[in-house]
Parts: C-alpha cells; structure tokens; sequence
C-alpha cells in the first residue's frame, strides 16, 4: 500500500494550522480570554506557542519525513539500538486514539446542537435557556451514541469517499 501524501502546499498550512490550533482553541479560547484579562494572555500565549511549537513541529516533521511511517514505526525505524523511544511512539499512538475519542463525542454535541436548532427546539429559549439543555441533552445515552455513532459513520463515509482509506 503506498502512504498517502499531501498534494498541495496549501492543504500542508491548513493540515497544520488546524493541528496546531486545535478545537478547544477555538471552542472556548475568546470567551474565557475576555473573561480572564484578554490581550496579555494572548500575547503571552502565542509567545509559547511559537517558542515550543515550532521546534516540536519541526522536529516532529523531519522524523516523520525520515522514516515515511507513522509514530509509532517511527521509532522503532529511527531509533538506536538499544534505547526505548519506541516507547514515546506507543504513548503518542495512544494520546491520537483519547483526543480522537474526545473530538468524536464533541462533534456528536456539536451535530445535536444544530439537528435541535434545525428542529427549532431552542425557538424562544434565551442564552441561559439552551446552556440548560446541555447537561439534559448529555444525560441521554442512547442520542448521545447515536450522534457519536452518525460522526464515526460519516467520517468513514467521507474518508472512503475521499480515498483516503479503504483502498
């Protein structure tokens, strides 16, 4: 099977920036910078971003680019004799498969959340209103592995679709 490569540099920045960004920047990052003493925060925050992301990512990069594998071959290709980075690879692996978990059950809220807006269940509730609804809509399992469910699908639909699996 031959390991799949970006086609365009442009699709390399945006693969990047939402990596480096992340979900929970932008999910609650604006709201609790207001709240928290704002533009000093970010300065500080996008100091430390540049000064440890950019070498890890880079680092990150050129090991990848190295071995053509994934983390946890990585590793075990690059590694000396002897050592145990392998284990970093095992640990990252892991970490991959949690965060993965994690943004599945947002993107399962996140996709409820417009279903009910769509059905026009928040119509006439204030702010206070819809924040009520979260922990009643979190409280229901069945919808909750539903929607999880619905996300896992159409992720394996779109990445079949898009070949980027499955080949």
């Amino acid at each position: 099977m031959q390991r799949e490569r970006l086609g365009s540099r442009l699709g390399f920045i945006l693969l990047s920036a939402g990596c480096a960004i992340g979900i929970g920047n932008v999910w609650k990052f604006p709201y609790i910078t207001g709240q928290n003493g704002g533009a000093i925060f970010v300065l500080i925050y996008l100091f430390f971003l540049v000064v440890l992301g950019i070498p890890v990512m880079t680092m990150e990069f050129s090991m990848g680019r190295a071995s053509q594998k994934s983390p946890a071959k990585m590793y075990q290709e690059l590694e000396p004799s002897g050592s145990k980075w392998h284990i970093h690879g095992i640990v990252a692996m892991i970490g991959n498969i949690l965060l993965l978990m994690c943004y599945t059950c947002i993107t399962g809220w996140m996709v409820q959340y417009f279903v009910n807006t769509a059905m026009g269940d928040f119509v006439g509730l204030d702010a206070a209103g819809i924040a009520a609804k979260f922990p009643e809509m979190t409280s229901d399992t069945g919808s909750m592995t539903v929607y999880t469910l619905l996300v896992v699908a159409l992720w394996r639909f779109s990445a079949v679709t898009w070949g980027r699996i499955g080949r």
